[in-house]
């Protein structure tokens, strides 16, 4: 593991202190006069809005049969096997925990984590705390290594802490959950991380995640188009027609009017009614045809121009379509003035072409398509064969429906264990994996 995957504060000759909690835990909480008071039994940080690494607020001490709460700024020292007390007087009243507070013990240690690093969920077998520059302290590692039965507990001989700030907690305590910041470090994962994720996570985990990533309208949509069928109906099948609503109001019509069959019957049409005109337009449509089929897998949007347009001006046309799926922007068609498919061009040969040339003059005037009915297996040949990123759909007097692109075709042909296997390393964040 290189250095970056070590926790901060950890170079120099001038080594700032740390401790684990494994050792802090049961340890004996000290008074200003030496009197053992009891012991402690969780250490409290706040998740700070911005991210950064959580300050310790206090402890959670136990007096007896009673769990109390000592400030922060009350302990005079931290030791591995005490904490000591500034003072000898403590507030007796039981511990109730606030909005926005984080118990390591009982909300992280021995809990799952979401390691950003490397797009998946790990456990967390111990935490780290460091003294801070500017004093306190800040919980600033955590160990996601499983111990073996001879090392004793709190004893990592072969592997450092990793740096906190590479995951993101999943705490399971709502009232902390509302008060983090938005999406925190889930922005680091692909949409499809985070599906897969999602799949991967229990339903407490699962709600967690889907609250963050609520935030993000469109990056919500992206995670539930993702997600295979089966568990974008459960986790939809939770939500108010409003809710699901909205999430499908973010998608593409195609995989808007997939979610939509996969809902109930009897919801199907309520949440339709609630979807923008444009877009309940267009998700209608494609539920008129079968799934298994060109019409079902095609999407509606694709950038489609009369004959005479130039190159210069088709070129102009792909910058301003910023509403339309990416994918199928890799091809621009032709259209005869009644609408029926005369022409393709790829946009590399788009860009390489003379600017002032029209699309009639440099597209393909017979460019391979079919037809609505046209089965998975015929479209997948076709694409194969002629190395084609789209594929045309039209109607029986050649008008253009939509366009089938790549990446649908894989969706539908890829066999469903291929996708349960190991995944491939991750390498877009700090972080070896453990």
């Amino acid at each position: 593991m290189n250095s970056a995957a070590t926790t901060p504060f950890a170079t120099g000759p001038a080594r700032a202190p740390r401790l684990m909690l494994s050792r802090l835990l049961k340890t004996a909480a000290i008074d200003a006069r030496g009197q053992r008071l009891g012991h402690l039994v969780d250490v409290i940080v706040r998740l700070p809005a911005d991210g950064g690494y959580p300050p310790v607020t206090g402890l959670v001490a136990e007096l007896g049969r009673r769990q109390v709460f000592i400030p922060a700024e009350v302990v005079r020292a931290w030791q591995p096997d005490r904490v000591e007390l500034a003072s000898a007087r403590v507030d007796l009243r039981a511990f109730q925990r606030r909005e926005g507070e984080v118990l390591l013990r009982a909300d992280v240690l021995g809990h799952r984590l979401l390691d950003t690093a490397n797009a998946r969920l790990v456990h967390a077998h111990d935490v780290e705390l460091t003294a801070g520059p500017a004093g306190g302290w800040v919980l600033s590692g955590v160990d996601v290594h499983r111990l073996r039965w001879l090392h004793r507990p709190g004893h990592h001989p072969h592997h450092p802490f990793r740096d906190w700030l590479a995951f993101e907690p999943l705490i399971g305590h709502q009232p902390s959950l509302r008060v983090r910041h938005p999406l925190a470090r889930l922005r680091r994962l692909k949409p499809a991380e985070l599906a897969d994720l999602l799949e991967d996570a229990s339903a407490p985990e699962q709600r967690e995640i889907l609250t963050q990533v609520h935030a993000d309208p469109e990056l919500e949509a992206d995670v539930f188009e993702e997600l295979d069928d089966d568990q974008q109906s459960h986790l939809l099948a939770d939500r108010s027609d409003a809710e699901v609503a909205d999430v499908i109001a973010h998608m593409r019509a195609d995989e808007a009017a997939d979610a939509i069959a996969g809902l109930p019957h009897e919801r199907r049409l309520p949440v339709l009614g609630l979807l923008p005109d444009q877009h309940r337009v267009k998700v209608t449509t494609l539920l008129g045809y079968h799934n298994a089929t060109a019409g079902g897998l095609m999407g509606v949007d694709a950038l489609a121009l009369p004959g005479h347009t130039t190159v210069h001006e088709a070129l102009q046309a792909v910058h301003q379509a910023t509403t339309t799926q990416p994918e199928a922007l890799a091809t621009v068609y032709t259209l005869t003035p009644d609408g029926r498919l005369a022409g393709a061009i790829g946009l590399v040969a788009l860009l390489q072409a003379d600017p002032d040339a029209t699309l009639h003059t440099t597209a393909d005037p017979d460019p391979v398509h079919v037809p609505a009915h046209a089965d998975q297996i015929e479209i997948a040949t076709l694409m194969a064969d002629y190395n084609l990123p789209t594929l045309p759909v039209v109607d029986n007097d050649h008008h253009l429906l939509g366009v089938i692109t790549i990446d649908d075709v894989l969706d539908e042909t890829i066999p469903a264990n291929w996708r349960r296997r190991e995944p491939a390393p991750h390498h877009h964040g700090a972080g070896a994996a453990a």
